[in-house]
């Protein structure tokens, strides 16, 4: 089922300069953060929220979603 596709292992990110840490389980989490708690956009969160509303359509599956959004948190 599109929308629910949890990621094989949780991510765990820092959101903000001095936030807390969340715990990012599935990419409707991922998609949340990219679009609520990224400060900045950059050419990764611009890929990894394309790959994750993918997932969401069902046209792409994990873990190509998770693997992109870690991208997108280390850089």
């Amino acid at each position: 089922m599109a929308g629910l596709s949890k990621f094989e292992r949780p991510v765990i990110v820092q959101v903000g300069r001095h936030g807390s840490e969340r715990i990012v389980l599935d990419v409707n989490d991922a998609v949340a953060i990219l679009l609520r708690d990224i400060g900045r956009q950059t050419e990764k969160s611009r890929i990894a929220m394309d790959v994750c509303l993918q997932v969401l359509r069902g046209k792409a599956r994990s873990p190509v979603d998770r693997r992109a959004f870690v991208a997108a948190d280390a850089g």
